[in-house]
């Protein structure tokens, strides 16, 4: 999860000119930015959780958080298309969206970096933070098309990797795209197919709102106390996304010295995190199949101990590469 579009409080999260020529925040856009900062921080809490043992393998990846996790990605890209038209329609501000970029790029950058050293096998190479900055240079493209063909676009966007999928993507250097038939692994995959539908839907949607005044009823002073505590976090959640989830990283893990969770059913650990990955592209049905499979066969071989204590190499070995191919072969079977 990610960022926002309030990286400085001039170029976005601004209403337009009234007509005395004053500017004055929207407290309902940096509440929700507030609002969607909370959610993720509660997302990230339990993806730690889940890391350190605490709640079932795969439990952030399946199901209700699945959905939770998109719910929030998509409100942070929707909430960074209407803070682009916010800071930069009718005119465009060249060194405000410049200073805005050069931050959000570096954010992202040194994401990459420390989870490249801190989980090496699934780094962020194209979170939200990489998405947000790259919809930001399309969008300009949008800033000033008619509001029907940006929502046409979005839903083109959307739509996308259900029918342009190819195996051309799937070279490393474009998984960015969103198109590759193999879902890299990644602890925030935000790439920009369909990702950057909800941030054209915010474009489209803060056009139509300029047109009719909308904005103008929600620009109060936000002075009850829920409201300032949300529009502070809103109009500072740059700092909040790069600070919070290490800090509630390193409060599970001191607790984890502790209170250390009860090591679960390594089979069962195993056959659920199967599960879970295997769902990223393929239907549930024949995930169960497979991953009960192979997880038979490497009973069977005497495979499961050495494979869970690292001394395999799933890349390499030939007889775990048979066995993913016979399961395979029978999921697909039963299909």
């Amino acid at each position: 999860m990610s960022t926002t579009t309030a990286v400085t409080e001039s170029d976005t999260g601004t209403a337009p000119p009234d007509n005395t020529g004053k500017r004055g925040r929207i407290w309902a856009i940096d509440a929700l930015r507030g609002f969607a900062l909370i959610a993720m921080a509660t997302y990230h809490f339990s993806w730690d959780l889940e890391y350190f043992g605490y709640i079932d393998p795969g439990t952030v990846g399946a199901g209700g958080f699945k959905i939770y996790a998109r719910l929030i990605a998509s409100s942070f890209l929707f909430l960074a298309g209407i803070g682009l038209v916010l800071g930069h329609y009718p005119a465009f501000k060249p060194r405000a969206f410049a200073i805005r970029f050069a931050k959000i790029a570096a954010a992202a950058l040194v994401i990459t970096i420390a989870t490249w050293f801190i989980f090496p096998d699934s780094f962020i190479f194209f979170g939200i933070l990489h998405a947000i900055a790259a919809a930001s240079l399309i969008g300009l493209i949008f800033l000033r098309l008619p509001a029907i063909l940006t929502l046409a676009i979005a839903a083109a966007a959307f739509a996308a990797p259900d029918y342009l999928r190819s195996a051309v993507f799937d070279a490393p250097a474009l998984w960015w795209v969103g198109l590759s038939e193999t879902v890299p692994r990644s602890n925030d995959y935000v790439p920009l197919l369909p990702w950057l539908a909800p941030f054209l839907t915010g474009i489209a949607v803060a056009r139509i709102a300029l047109r009719f005044g909308w904005f103008e009823k929600l620009r109060s002073d936000g002075s009850a106390r829920w409201k300032i505590a949300l529009t502070t976090a809103g109009r500072h959640s740059l700092i909040i996304y790069l600070l919070h989830q290490p800090l509630l990283f390193a409060l599970v893990y001191v607790f984890s010295l502790g209170f250390p969770a009860a090591k679960p059913d390594p089979v069962e650990a195993t056959r659920v995190s199967c599960i879970a990955s295997c769902s990223l592209q393929d239907p549930a049905a024949f995930c169960t199949t497979f991953c009960g499979c192979t997880l038979d066969k490497l009973m069977e071989e005497n495979l499961f101990e050495p494979l869970n204590e690292g001394k395999i190499d799933v890349k390499t070995d030939e007889r775990i590469a048979r066995i993913a191919g016979q399961c395979t072969m029978d999921a697909q079977a039963k299909q």
